[in-house]
């Protein structure tokens, strides 16, 4: 293990563990709101911010995590009110992003679009130790979300409607689940980059429910799995002198066929054990429809 020894390994595996635990976090959310590309939107507005940070001299990761969380909000207003043009301005705010931070590093002082690239598919050896703390701050923020109000997100990702008549403040959730995932976006930047976040968030919730049929165990699941395939993915990039980003959403999706072809014969063993429960009048098998009513379950 002597990718140990070197500082930058230890910090990139420090933000892979974050990013691995971040990512699938909220992205059962997104995938539960039927929002799966979400974080790849976010991911071009939080260009311009690391345009801005390179134009200002100031932090990209804290200006990619303030212009990101306002083009969410700006995201979930145009989905709010945009209605048959909501299409179209969602558009222009993905590539006005995309091409602000472009212009914006290259009217940085001695900035070129080379300074973007460890943003865009990530870098182990950009990762700074100023990144890891921020990173820290970003992760705990998303985590105390994500389980604190799982619940209450939840129930609005679910049905937004069944929230709102039961007194949920629907708003102000989706917009907290907008800006969640902006940070999400940004602690993953430099792992993962901008363009390959979104795949960290989408599969390894769709792996998970290939196995999982409670909101739990697929939150579980996938974390678990972001988590393997971030430090796998950063681990195999050093020895390889390969992409970290490319390698952990290739991991990932891998992961995905594996579960996938695990989970069939399984489904197939709980059809035959629910048919032949049904046949024999099993109460505890007629109890289920009922128990799947609960908040804390989904049918996957």
């Amino acid at each position: 293990m002597n990718f140990l020894d070197y500082a930058f390994m230890q910090r990139a595996l420090v933000a892979a563990v974050l990013v691995g635990i971040t990512a699938p976090a909220i992205g059962i959310y997104l995938v539960q709101r039927r929002q799966p590309l979400m974080g790849d939107g976010i991911g071009h507005v939080a260009m311009a911010g690391v345009g801005l940070g390179f134009l200002l001299n100031a932090s990209p990761v804290w200006m990619a995590t303030a212009v990101s969380a306002l083009g969410s909000v700006l995201m979930e207003l145009i989905r709010w009110y945009g209605r048959t043009r909501g299409d179209i301005a969602l558009a222009m705010l993905f590539y006005g992003g995309m091409a602000g931070g472009v212009m914006f590093v290259n009217l940085a002082p001695g900035g070129s679009t080379a300074n973007l690239m460890s943003y865009l598919f990530g870098s182990l050896s950009t990762v700074a130790p100023s990144d890891v703390t921020a990173f820290c701050v970003l992760a705990a923020f998303v985590v105390a979300v994500t389980l604190g109000l799982r619940r209450q997100l939840f129930a609005v990702s679910q049905d937004e409607e069944f929230a709102r008549v039961t007194g949920l403040p629907v708003r102000a959730l989706n917009l907290l689940v907008a800006v969640t995932a902006a940070v999400t976006v940004t602690v993953a930047m430099r792992v993962v980059g901008l363009i390959l976040v979104s795949a960290l968030m989408v599969v390894p919730v769709a792996a998970a429910q290939q196995l999982a049929r409670s909101f739990a165990a697929t939150f579980a699941i996938a974390v678990a799995l972001g988590v393997t395939v971030s430090v796998g993915g950063t681990i195999t990039s050093f020895y390889r002198d390969v992409p970290p980003g490319a390698t952990i959403v290739l991991l990932t999706i891998a992961a995905f066929v594996a579960l996938t072809a695990l989970a069939t014969p399984l489904a197939r063993r709980r059809a035959r054990a629910a048919g032949a429960a049904r046949q024999a009048g099993d109460p505890a098998e007629r109890a289920i429809p009922a128990a799947r009513g609960t908040t804390d379950e989904i049918t996957v």
